[in-house]
């Protein structure tokens, strides 16, 4: 991928990782007792967190001091 992809596929992880903060905070404020749906989510949402994370040190050059 050259880095405008990397930049869109940025974008969309990001927007992916707060609609997935979102749905969290919904589900506990709802008193949803589906833990497990709760847990499915958390997951997801560190798995996107972690993809983000390789795509940001793949776009920031490495300086060295």
């Amino acid at each position: 991928m050259d880095e405008d992809q990397l930049a869109e596929r940025l974008d969309v992880l990001r927007t992916e990782h707060r609609d997935l903060d979102a749905a969290i905070d919904a589900l506990r404020q709802a008193g949803s007792s589906d833990q497990l749906q709760i847990a499915r989510l958390k997951r997801r949402k560190l798995r996107l967190r972690d993809e983000i994370v390789a795509i940001e040190d793949a776009l920031i050059p490495d300086i060295i001091a």
